[in-house]
């Protein structure tokens, strides 16, 4: 069985992600304190867009000679949408 590289490399982005996620509520409850827990939560605000940027990059980057120039400035003002929307 065959792993496309771009399929592979968002996986292991996405497990990257899960463990910042995990090694954050660990952080949280280690702190025991709000003002603590509020600090790290919001540094994870960075954490998902990048993420979100760097896998659909790798996703499109795997899909360049399948589809069309137009179709990928779509899906990255699609993406600029998205964090405009979880921005405001």
């Amino acid at each position: 069985m065959f792993i496309e590289i771009a399929v592979l490399g968002m996986a292991l982005l996405r497990i990257l992600s899960g463990c910042i996620e995990i090694a954050a509520a660990i952080l949280m409850i280690k702190f025991n304190s709000v003002e603590k827990a509020l600090v790290v939560n919001s540094s994870l605000a960075l954490v998902g867009p990048i993420i979100l940027i760097l896998t659909t990059t790798i996703g499109v980057i795997g899909l360049m000679g399948q589809i069309s120039l137009s179709k990928i400035l779509w899906i990255f003002i699609g993406v600029g949408c998205i964090l405009m929307g979880v921005k405001s």
